[in-house]
């Protein structure tokens, strides 16, 4: 026995070198056989297989840890079960000659980027809506609290943050009200934006009859992994016919008339017509997300078909033409508001203004902005002045010599902090909703916009962005260069994590 040991350990001792080297390149081989055959940037790509081979057994575990993009296929498991839900909308769709008197002839810019969006995704423009802006909480929140007030048969919700404060109460006691009615209520609240108060407003909402679900909770870190996949979506639907959705969250910073501690300027819009039954199909789908209740009730996974009281009113309430963008981590490649924004930065022919909270765009998206400035375009940039998130601000300012070294303008807004979320191109079309310029808006939050070819709805909006930069300061590309070392250091490390923030 002892000598069938020894033996055994001997040729342990003389194999396992080479078992330990047949290991470490077979986990080396299978390693760079996912990145060859997942990664789409080739520069990606070669960095990650020569860390493979040149850092043995480390590369294969960092690639396993940061090089899987696990965020985009746990997203797609998670929501493999749901429906797609499509409305029938052929009626409003306009045909070609309303086409060419609302947006231009068939091959102009604006008509090639409608195709554009339309194959991105998958739905249809909608003709017939009013489309009405409202600054922030102090007009947008009485509106939609008269609409709940008014509903007759449902109210659909959907808040990345529902905060228990004393706004987020009103809106609490107003949803109550409508259960007591007999109204269909469902609020949607994302599973981290619920937690930004303790209590959290689910509890008091549940006590006033009202039906509300959490989008994925979290207990960090138990599951981290899931922190990413947020619903920043913000929706309401009520009876099927008037819609809100925009930037704005429920919470007391944002109605400026209650002189909030930290106050918070926003815009939101009032929708009517067609398009709020897109509105309302993301809702259903995140609601059965969540919860496994169907809103749709008939084979083909129809919302509110008959006289569910889901059903959308597709009767037309204005002019204007129209159509929701959803997109978030579950989308294919690229991403959809990736191609949507290079598509509209493309289509530019005058000038583009844009306003956003948080701007930490990709290359891609950078070289878009810069090729538009080259052409001529004006591209006018409005970031706030003082960010409510400081390590965004700092990345932000890390790599703004990306736009600004090509002829792009960057405007610093003043206080209060500026959430709105507006795009604009040759003061024809615009783009509103809940996506920021980050990656995390555009790869790893579910988010909903809403582009438009209504010429006065876009001259509105345009005129806004034209009143804030009128009011901010130009960031030039001296002051960004100008930076003190250990600032420069700080801000280039913070952009270390852009992907992230």
């Amino acid at each position: 026995m002892e000598i069938f040991i020894s033996t055994a350990w001997r040729w342990w001792l003389v194999l396992w070198p080479h078992v330990l080297a047949t290991s470490i390149l077979a986990i080396n081989i299978a390693a760079s056989v996912h990145a060859i055959l997942t990664k789409r940037d080739n520069r990606s790509t070669i960095s990650w297989v020569g860390l493979i081979w040149l850092s043995p057994v480390f590369g294969a575990i960092a690639y396993a840890v940061l090089g899987v993009n696990r965020i985009r296929s746990r997203a797609s498991r998670l929501r493999a079960g749901t429906r797609a839900i499509a409305h029938e909308l052929r009626h409003a769709v306009p045909d070609a000659d309303r086409l060419r008197a609302a947006i231009g002839p068939d091959h102009a810019p604006l008509r090639s980027l409608a195709t554009l969006v339309g194959q991105v995704t998958d739905r249809p423009l909608a003709d017939g809506n009013t489309i009405e802006p409202l600054a922030g909480g102090d007009e947008a929140y009485p509106r939609m609290l008269a609409a709940i007030d008014a509903a007759k048969r449902s109210i659909g919700m959907a808040s990345y943050i529902f905060d228990n404060d004393p706004t987020g109460r009103i809106f609490a006691e107003a949803l109550g009200r409508a259960v007591k009615r007999g109204v269909e209520v469902r609020v949607l609240i994302d599973g981290i934006g619920s937690s930004y108060t303790f209590p959290s407003i689910v509890g008091v909402l549940a006590g006033k009859g009202v039906r509300a679900e959490r989008f994925l909770p979290t207990s960090v870190p138990v599951y981290f992994p899931y922190a990413n996949l947020r619903n920043h979506r913000k929706i309401m639907i009520v009876d099927g016919c008037a819609g809100f959705t925009g930037g704005l969250n429920i919470r007391d910073g944002c109605w400026l008339v209650h002189k909030p501690r930290h106050p918070v300027r926003d815009m939101h819009f009032a929708l009517r017509g067609p398009v709020v039954a897109q509105l309302l199909e993301v809702f259903v789908e995140d609601w059965e997300f969540v919860t496994g209740e169907s809103l749709a009730n008939d084979a083909d996974g129809n919302p509110g078909a008959g006289t569910s009281p889901w059903t959308p009113d597709l009767a037309f309430a204005g002019t204007a033409i129209a159509r929701g963008v959803r997109f978030g981590p579950d989308d294919p490649d690229i991403g959809r508001i990736k191609l949507v924004l290079a598509g509209a930065l493309a289509a530019a022919q005058k000038n583009v203004r844009i306003m956003t909270p948080y701007f930490l765009p990709d290359d891609a998206i950078c070289q878009a902005l810069d090729v538009a400035a080259m052409r001529g375009v004006q591209v006018d940039i409005v970031l706030p002045d003082h960010n409510n998130l400081a390590l965004v601000s700092w990345a932000s300012t890390a790599m703004l010599w990306q736009v600004l070294g090509r002829g792009c303008n960057v405007w610093m807004s003043p206080p209060p902090f500026d959430h709105t979320k507006l795009m604009v191109v040759d003061g024809s079309w615009a783009l509103f909703g809940s996506g920021n310029w980050d990656d995390r808006s555009m790869r790893l939050n579910f988010e909903f916009n809403v582009e438009t070819y209504d010429r006065d709805l876009a001259a509105r909006i345009d005129a806004h962005i034209a009143g804030v930069i009128a009011r901010s300061r130009r960031k030039t590309l001296a002051e960004v260069d100008g930076r003190g070392l250990a600032i420069r250091l700080r801000d280039g490390v913070a952009r270390l994590f852009s992907p992230y923030l």
